[in-house]
């Protein structure tokens, strides 16, 4: 009767161990992936050199929504830029905003050196709203050939358009993905700052491992050929969140080879992390409503796993309180996922310059399963609020 026992916890023991056995060889070849990727070898057009093109060479596009407090700090970083104004100009888009973001816009247009053209949806009737619809107008008023996106509540560093402007100038290249660091003072604001880097981490090296999952549109740049050639966001119009990677998952799908991360410090944009709990629910759930609309394998596969380990671990935890015997099994099970979290982010956090964070991922972990399903199982829902307007359900 105690073989029979031992052989059945043995084999719980082994099941709770495979997830975070699986998870921990993933982040070794992410972290592996993370290490070779290089910053690019394409010097961009110094600010002081000649205009030789007719027009800008990167067109900014912002979509707004109610963003008049925000957008002031985001056009005076532009207004800092090392690149030349000669080179760039800035696209703002009013998402039927209902506080004084246009007004804003008008103002700083009369200020800075830059082109900045401020365009509305609300002015263009039967347009549908959201940031899709944001990106397809400014897209379609762009000079450039090439686009840098951005959000009105971030802040990005006086290289930043110089940096993405380096891999805009390799004709290989038709997609790229930037580093995003989230912001702000208190645990809360530190533990969504140790998700982000994580997230920004796996993209990253799934970007350079040939198998893109996700990117950030708060940093991201890709061509306008390349955005008509896949279509741009048809196909995927009706799921409000997911600009970015739809597309990331479409033009690599298009052209493999030109899908690109830009592992520059310069290029950080840093965003503030949700002030509240409740907040930052919202947002996870927003995230989540688009993960049943990839076609693609490799997210896919890599959402599943992620809450696989996290499910294991937590299941561990409750069965190791009834049956003690299981305890090695379940400390084995943290061991693993854990150090390969700290094997993995030790670096994306070093880059960061946020490797303090790490002492935040066991209370992450503890956390991370039940906020995991409950914002899956919301983003599944389809329906949520963001910004005032009511989305899906």
């Amino acid at each position: 009767m105690s073989w029979t026992a031992d052989v059945s916890g043995n084999g719980v023991g082994a099941a709770l161990l495979l997830a975070p056995l699986l998870y921990a060889r993933a982040m070794l070849r992410f972290r592996r992936a993370w290490q070779q990727l290089s910053p690019p070898r394409h010097p961009p057009p110094g600010p002081a050199q000649p205009v030789v093109s007719a027009g800008p060479v990167l067109s900014v596009l912002i979509a707004a929504r109610n963003e008049a407090r925000n957008l002031p700090a985001l056009l005076r970083d532009l207004q800092l830029q090392t690149l030349s104004a000669d080179y760039f100009e800035v696209l703002v888009v009013d998402d039927h905003s209902t506080d004084t973001t246009a007004a804003v816009v008008r103002d700083w247009a009369a200020r800075v050196s830059y082109p900045l053209r401020l365009l509305s949806l609300a002015a263009r009737p039967g347009a549908r709203p959201g940031k899709k619809a944001a990106i397809e107008m400014a897209l379609a008023g762009a000079h450039a050939p090439w686009v840098v996106c951005t959000d009105a509540d971030c802040r990005v560093g006086p290289a930043w358009l110089q940096k993405h402007a380096a891999l805009a100038a390799d004709p290989a290249v038709q997609f790229v993905s930037g580093p995003v660091l989230l912001t702000g003072q208190g645990w809360l604001a530190e533990l969504q700052g140790v998700e982000l880097a994580g997230l920004v981490g796996v993209g990253a090296a799934g970007i350079g491992r040939g198998r893109p999952t996700m990117c950030n549109g708060a940093n991201l740049g890709y061509r306008k050929a390349a955005f008509a050639a896949v279509r741009g966001f048809a196909g995927n119009e009706h799921v409000p969140s997911g600009d970015d990677e739809f597309l990331l998952h479409k033009i690599h799908a298009a052209y493999p080879a030109g899908v690109r991360f830009l592992r520059e410090e310069g290029a950080i944009v840093r965003t503030a992390a949700q002030p509240t709990l409740r907040a930052l629910l919202r947002q996870r759930v927003r995230w989540a409503s688009k993960w049943q609309h990839y076609q693609h394998n490799a997210p896919r596969r890599l959402a599943v796993l992620v809450l696989l380990a996290n499910v294991a671990l937590l299941a561990g935890l409750v069965l190791a309180f009834f049956y003690p015997a299981l305890s090695l099994w379940v400390a084995g099970a943290w061991l693993l996922k854990l150090g390969s979290d700290v094997w993995f982010l030790s670096p994306v956090l070093g880059f960061f310059s946020r490797r303090r964070w790490l002492w935040w991922l066991p209370l992450l972990q503890l956390a991370y399963a039940p906020y995991a399903l409950a914002t899956g199982l919301l983003g599944l829902r389809g329906g949520y609020i963001w910004k005032g307007r009511k989305v899906g359900r």
